[in-house]
C-alpha cells in the first residue's frame, strides 16, 4: 500500500509493509554535479505534485572493494548523479512522536552507500525509531583537498541530512527534539567530527560510534592524495581541473592510488581535514551522551582474507614495530599474554588497540576528566554519559573471528543479510540483545548497564553470556601511554 508523507521540498510516495511504512532516495540536497561539483551541499529545488520515493535513490560514484573483500562487503552501485540522497523507515500510524537514528555508513570515505541490504531499517521502525540511513559523496569528489573547494564536503552533505532530518522528519513520525546519529568505522569517525563541529550543533542529541575514533588530519596531510591523483591525470591539483576530468578515469585512478589502503596497514587515502570552519582544531567538549565501542578481533577483516595473517612472521614484525614506533615492551607484554600465538595475531592484536580499542577508550577517559564539563555539571546541567561495548563472537567464516563489521547485521537485527561475514547460523538471541540496546540508547539515552567511570564498566556482546567486565585488558591499554 502507498503512503504519502509532506517535505517542504514537496510530497513523496512510500510504501507500507507489514506496517512498516518506507521511502527510498529522497534528495535532501542537489545533484552534487555540474555547477555543484565540488562545491558545498546546495538546497534541493521543491517539486510539484507528488515524487516517488519508492526506489533507493543513486550512489555515490565509487569502485567495489577490491577481492576479497567485494565478496565480504558486498557494494551497491546505482548510477545517476542526484546521489546526495536518503531514506526512512517508520511505524505506520504511531502517536506520540518517536525517537530517530540517523544511520552513517562505514567505508574508509570512499566506499558504501545507504542502499546496502544490511542497513535495512525495518528492525528499528518496528521497535519504535524511525531509521533514517544517508548517502554522502565519497572519495575525492567528498574528501579531496583542493585550494579552491571547500574543505570536508562530504561532512557537509552529512550535515545537510541532518538540517533535512531536523526540519522534515516530524511529517514521518519523527522527534526532532530526539535525534541520535549512528555510524560504523568511516561513518563513526564523521560523528566523533560531527560532535566539535560548529556547523551540527543542536541537530543531534545522542551519538554512537562503532569502530571508529576521532581522527583528523592537517590540510596539508590530507592534500596528499590530491597531489598524487593529479600527477597521474597530468593536471593541476585544483578542482576546477579535476571537474574536467571524466569522472571514470577519475575513479579509476582514485582506485589505483588507494584501493588497496586500509586501516590497519595505512596507505593514501581519504580523510577529514581540520578546517576551523567545519572541523576546529580546539573544539568544545560535547554534551551529548556517547555509545562507542569496537569489535574484539577488528584486524581479521584485513589480516585473514589477504593472507596477512600467515604471511606475518617475526621480521615483517619486528619491522613493523619499528615503523609505528611500537616500543618493544608493548611486543613482549602482547606476546606474554597470547603464548603461542602466531606473529600476524600479535600484530594484528596491537593495531586493533592501538587505532581503535586505545582511542576509544581515551575519549571515553576524556569526557570524565575535562573540567568544562565538569563545571557544567557542578552549575547543575545533567551528567554527560558514556557508555561502552565490546562485539565480541566470533565468526565462523574463514576463520575472520570478531572482526570489523561483523556487528552491524546484529545491531540491525538483520542477520539474514550480514551472512556474508556471520555465516547462515549467527545467534539470534545475541542479535536480540544488541539491538534492543541500541534503541534503548536512541529511545531513553541508557543502553542497560552502567556508564563510563573510574571503574570502566565495558559491555561484552557475546552468545552465550553478555555481561559488563570492569576494565577489560587494561594493562596493555596502559602499555600505549
Amino acid at each position: 500500500m502507498d503512503i504519502i508523507a509532506t517535505t517542504l521540498q514537496g510530497r513523496v510516495r512510500g510504501r507500507v509493509e507489514e506496517s512498516i511504512a518506507s521511502y527510498r532516495g529522497i534528495p535532501y540536497a542537489a545533484a552534487p554535479f555540474g555547477i555543484h561539483r565540488f562545491r558545498a551541499p546546495a538546497p534541493v529545488e521543491p517539486w510539484e505534485g507528488i515524487r516517488d520515493a519508492l526506489e533507493f535513490g543513486p550512489t555515490a560514484p565509487q569502485r567495489p572493494y577490491r577481492p576479497p573483500l567485494d565478496r565480504l562487503i558486498p557494494d551497491v552501485d546505482i548510477p545517476g548523479e542526484e546521489c546526495l540522497n536518503l531514506n526512512v523507515w517508520a511505524p505506520r500510524g504511531a502517536g506520540e512522536p518517536l525517537p530517530v537514528l540517523v544511520w552513517i555508513h562505514g567505508g574508509s570515505l570512499r566506499n558504501g552507500s545507504a542502499a546496502m541490504p544490511l542497513y535495512d531499517g525495518r528492525a528499528f521502525a518496528r521497535d519504535g525509531v524511525v531509521l533514517v540511513s544517508v548517502n554522502y559523496r565519497l572519495g575525492v569528489e567528498g574528501f579531496g583537498v583542493f585550494p579552491d573547494a571547500p574543505d570536508n564536503r562530504g561532512l557537509l552533505d552529512q550535515i545537510a541530512a541532518l538540517v533535512w532530518v531536523r526540519d522534515n522528519i516530524a511529517g514521518f513520525g519523527g522527534d526532532p527534539g530526539c535525534v541520535t546519529v549512528c555510524g560504523e568505522s568511516a561513518g563513526a569517525i564523521s560523528i566523533a567530527a560531527l560532535l566539535t563541529s560548529p556547523r551540527a550543533a543542536g541537530l543531534f542529541h545522542r551519538a554512537v560510534l562503532q569502530s571508529g575514533p576521532p581522527h583528523t588530519v592537517t590540510r596539508a596531510e590530507g592534500a596528499r592524495t590530491v597531489r598524487a591523483m593529479a600527477k597521474a591525470l597530468r593536471v593541476p591539483a585544483t578542482a576546477e581541473e579535476f571537474a574536467g576530468v571524466d569522472r571514470e578515469r577519475l575513479l579509476d585512478v582514485q582506485d589505483a592510488l588507494v584501493g588497496r589502503a586500509d586501516p590497519v596497514s595505512g596507505g593514501p587515502g581519504f580523510h577529514l581535514v581540520v578546517d576551523d570552519d567545519v572541523v576546529p582544531a580546539d573544539p568544545p567538549p560535547s554534551s551529548v551522551d556517547l555509545l562507542l565501542g569496537c569489535n574484539r578481533e577488528e584486524y581479521r577483516l584485513w589480516f585473514v582474507p589477504s593472507g596477512a595473517l600467515d604471511r606475518v612472521n617475526r621480521l615483517t614484525l619486528r619491522l613493523a614495530l619499528l615503523r609505528f614506533r611500537i616500543p618493544g615492551r608493548v611486543a613482549r607484554l602482547y606476546r606474554a599474554g597470547r603464548p603461542g600465538a602466531k606473529p600476524g595475531v600479535i600484530l594484528g592484536e596491537m593495531a586493533t588497540d592501538l587505532l581503535l580499542r586505545g582511542p576509544l577508550n581515551r575519549l571515553a577517559d576524556s569526557r570524565l576528566a575535562d573540567p568544562r564539563l565538569e563545571d557544567a555539571r557542578t552549575a547543575g546541567s545533567r551528567t554527560v554519559r558514556t557508555y561502552v561495548y565490546e562485539f565480541a563472537w566470533r565468526s565462523p567464516v574463514l576463520g575472520l573471528g570478531a572482526c570489523h563489521a561483523l556487528e552491524i547485521g546484529f545491531v540491525f537485527d538483520n542477520l539474514r543479510h550480514g551472512e556474508a561475514l556471520s555465516g547462515p547460523d549467527a545467534p539470534q538471541p545475541l542479535a536480540d540483545v544488541m539491538h534492543r540496546a541500541w534503541v534503548d540508547f536512541a529511545t531513553s539515552g541508557d543502553p542497560g548497564w552502567a556508564a563510563w567511570d573510574a571503574r570502566r564498566p565495558v559491555r561484552v556482546f557475546d552468545h552465550p553470556g553478555t555481561s559488563t567486565v570492569l576494565a577489560p585488558r587494561q594493562e596493555e591499554l596502559r602499555a600505549w601511554l
